[in-house]
């Protein structure tokens, strides 16, 4: 009953009365979008409590439950009003502080000011319920009042949604219901009896509450339900209160839990979250032997990487809880969904905070949700299923390297990981070294980046093989590594002509560039551009080489990484008032556009702050100073650190919220770019990445190898080997190849046997050739197909 007793006022065109009931009208309302992902302060309890929350613009907005992957509402703020005619919605005012207990505490203060009234906020899950306290407290001059606006979005829509205001026993509660998902807003004066004044339903747009102050400047419409549309709810509270938004299967089980959850005093609450993520944070020990002045930076990125795990699915942890651009989108999977990469970033900065068994529960995860095949799937939802579809390299090799990793820090706790290791090698046996997708999803060919990762998890996933397999294993590696000049270089360009550098690493090469080098002239295309001419590959560069020298495959000082860094700061390297930053790459169109805009398919890139500490950890290895680049990841986050995915680099955009150095409307916070915030402060600590495999150190320590045998296969058509190599061709299956030199003399015949992790091999004894004679081969499985492989002179 939206005015409990009293009259229910209409607005012009109102629906209809259904026994003493009021139908709100507008339906369905306008589209949904979600809200900004400008997010102040995001967290969870560690209790087992179902819920995450996130704080934006001063109030509270998406609220996840009961996994990480499926937000709830798009927000839930407050109106100021006095009944005649002033009225402010607080989130749009700019006067606010967020502050909270302490560095990694997510129990989140906040104080809106304005000339006429100052309203406080305090606001923390319950560790036990699956319910948000937020403790409402006014003060100013005048009979002025707090409204609470809520906009569901349940299921991860504003779309379907049924609001409704009922009472549950006595005490007045605002529901909505859509599908399997419920919640219930629930409200107690200083007494704990029942806060509501008055409440009421609507469309958003047509005919909710925030159109009534804007209309009447006042609340006077008071409709008992609405949907299904994209419904909102508002109620009116006294100037001391405490909201509970609790979530259930039904309206009166969410209504239970809210109402349960009031009974008891709120100060409690507040005090066991501060007390159990203080505790948890000592445990840990994360800022032992670091510099002082990134402790606080530390603590949050830990609590940040924490609070984005799940609860059902241990392990699962979503890329953020935020939409990019969320307000000018109704997305529904955002960045709530695992890529396998950001997981295992994500899981070795856990290992660096001590937080061993938050690592193993990702190992565990992964090997639960690895496809029949060997990879992982793009992305997916936290119970497996895939969103997208497509197929990175690097994303089958990451979780090797996490093996390889809770190997080094003694920390697998008897997990068996061994055939989730080999089947992941072999798809990378199979599939590379070119990959479908480079790790910005976007563009197929040969990357450094995802290059190194292959060739390092086949390094350290050899140490989980039998004997019988590792030499083989080891072959390939170095037999790829020795080709990431030959595959992924160029030189006399015209970007190294016109900034007087040398030969230079391209960000991806065609495949048929492992044939023909003359493919590095192909035309690239760029991804996300409203008109893409597309570039030449040796035009095309991005910092992704910055890898081989971090998984010491190469060593800082190589004159084609220097090369390569004065090509990127010449043309990549955005300075902000914040800092020195980096885009990802030349003609990136994931960002906003030039006007400030939201991108929409098509866009401008901006400097990503996650570079920034990969560069650091080149400034590391180079024995330069890399504490700057801490400063500068610390110096673009939001109001209490969160570090985003992207930075604003354009001229000042006041109105759209985008000011250089300062975070954009891309996803904040970013747990990548967290994980990599710890990693280098770690890094510094060890003076060493310490994310770097020591197999792979061990085995390379930055040096480029002279492998014995080379490697043909379909997927990798080499055109030449060296002098003095083997030459082993590759197949999927029983085959019969025959051979011969230099135009089929001495032709022979020689049958494929089992080997290389499922493959089967053929070994040619071509040691003895020498530069200029040429291989012939062919193989039933390849009608009217002929190969031939030029040996070369060997290296010097």
């Amino acid at each position: 009953m939206g005015t409990f007793g009293g009259h229910h006022s209409a607005a012009p065109g109102a629906g209809h009365s259904d026994g003493g009931h009021m139908e709100a009208p507008g339906v369905p309302g306008i589209p949904p979008t979600w809200t900004s992902s400008d997010k102040d302060m995001v967290g969870t309890s560690l209790g087992p409590a179902r819920l995450w929350f996130t704080v934006g613009h001063g109030i509270v907005n998406e609220v996840y439950w009961p996994r990480v992957d499926i937000p709830q509402i798009r927000d839930l703020g407050f109106v100021v009003a006095d009944g005649r005619g002033f009225w402010s919605e607080v989130k749009r005012g700019t006067d606010y502080t967020v502050s909270t207990p302490g560095p990694g505490i997510p129990a989140v203060q906040v104080l809106h000011r304005h000339s006429r009234f100052e309203l406080a906020l305090r606001i923390t899950p319950d560790p036990d319920r699956d319910v948000l306290l937020i403790e409402v407290e006014l003060t100013g001059n005048g009979d002025l009042a707090p409204y609470a606006l809520l906009a569901p979005h349940l299921g991860g829509t504003g779309r379907g949604n049924r609001a409704e205001v009922f009472t549950n026993r006595g005490r007045v509660v605002l529901c909505a219901e859509q599908g399997p998902f419920a919640l219930a807003l629930a409200a107690a004066d200083a007494s704990q009896r029942d806060a509501w004044r008055t409440a009421g339903a609507g469309y958003v747009g047509a005919s909710d509450g925030w159109q009534d102050f804007a209309r009447h400047g006042a609340m006077t419409w008071t409709y008992d339900r609405a949907g299904p549309g994209n419904v909102a709810l508002m109620g009116k509270l006294p100037r001391r209160a405490v909201l509970a938004l609790g979530f259930g299967s039904g309206q009166e089980a969410a209504a239970t839990l809210a109402i349960s959850a009031l009974v008891q005093p709120f100060e409690a609450v507040w005090r066991e979250q501060v007390r159990a993520w203080q505790a948890w944070h000592t445990e840990k020990a994360h800022a032992k032997g670091l510099p002082g002045e990134f402790h606080e930076k530390v603590h949050l990125s830990a609590m940040v990487l924490k609070a984005h795990q799940d609860k059902t699915y241990p392990g699962a942890m979503v890329a953020s809880l935020s939409i990019p651009w969320g307000n000018s989108t109704d997305d529904i999977g955002g960045y709530h969904l695992v890529w396998p990469r950001d997981l295992v970033e994500s899981a070795g900065a856990l290992l660096e905070l001590g937080a061993e068994e938050e690592a193993r529960d990702i190992i565990r995860y992964l090997i639960a949700t690895q496809l029949e095949d060997g990879r992982w799937a793009q992305n997916q939802w936290l119970g497996g299923t895939p969103r997208w579809s497509g197929i990175q390299l690097d994303e089958v090799a990451f979780p090797v390297l996490l093996a390889a990793a809770l190997a080094e820090h003694e920390a697998f706790g008897g997990i068996e990981a061994r055939d989730m290791v080999r089947r992941a090698l072999a798809f990378i046996v199979r599939q590379g070294p070119s990959t479908d997708q480079d790790r910005w999803e976007e563009t197929a060919g040969i990357n450094t980046f995802t290059l190194a990762v292959a060739i390092a998890a086949l390094v350290c996933g050899a140490g989980f093989l039998d004997e019988s397999e590792r030499g083989d294993v080891l072959l390939l590696a170095d037999d790829w590594n020795a080709h990431i000049e030959e595959w992924c270089a160029v030189e006399d360009t015209r970007l190294a002509r016109t900034h007087g550098v040398g030969a230079h690493y391209v960000r991806v090469a065609p495949a048929r560039v492992i044939s023909d080098r003359t493919a590095l002239q192909d035309i690239v295309p760029l991804k996300n551009r409203d008109r893409d001419p597309g570039l030449p590959a040796a035009e095309q560069v991005s910092t992704d080489f910055l890898q081989l020298v971090r998984f010491g495959l190469r060593q800082p000082d190589d004159p084609l990484v220097r090369n390569s860094i004065a090509l990127v700061d010449a043309l990549l390297r955005a300075e902000t008032p914040s800092g020195p930053l980096w885009r990802r790459y030349i003609g990136d169109g994931y960002g906003e556009h030039p006007d400030g805009r939201p991108y929409d398919g098509t866009g401008m890139g901006r400097p990503w702050p996650l570079l920034a500490g990969e560069r650091g950890h080149y400034a590391l290895l180079a024995h330069e100073d890399a504490e700057p680049y801490l400063r500068t990841m610390a110096a673009v986050s939001g109001r209490l650190g969160l570090i985003p995915e992207q930075v604003w680099d354009g001229d000042p955009r006041p109105r759209e919220g985008l000011h250089p150095g300062r975070p954009s409307g891309s996803a904040m916070p970013l747990v990548w770019a967290h994980a990599e915030f710890v990693k280098l402060a770690v890094s510094l600590r060890e003076e060493r990445p310490v994310d770097r495999p020591e197999a792979v150190w061990l085995r390379y320590a930055g040096r480029r190898p002279r492998p014995t045998c080379a490697h043909w296969s379909p997927r990798m058509p080499v055109a030449t080997i060296r002098a003095g190599q083997a030459l082993r061709v590759l197949h999927e299956a029983p085959a019969v190849l025959r051979w011969g030199i230099d135009g089929w003399r001495e032709a022979s015949e020689t049958p494929t046997t089992p080997g290389l992790l499922g493959l089967h091999v053929a070994d040619l004894p071509t040691a003895g050739l020498q530069p200029g004679q040429v291989v012939n081969f062919a193989c039933d499985a390849w009608p009217g197909r002929e190969c031939s492989v030029t040996v070369v002179e060997a290296e010097a």
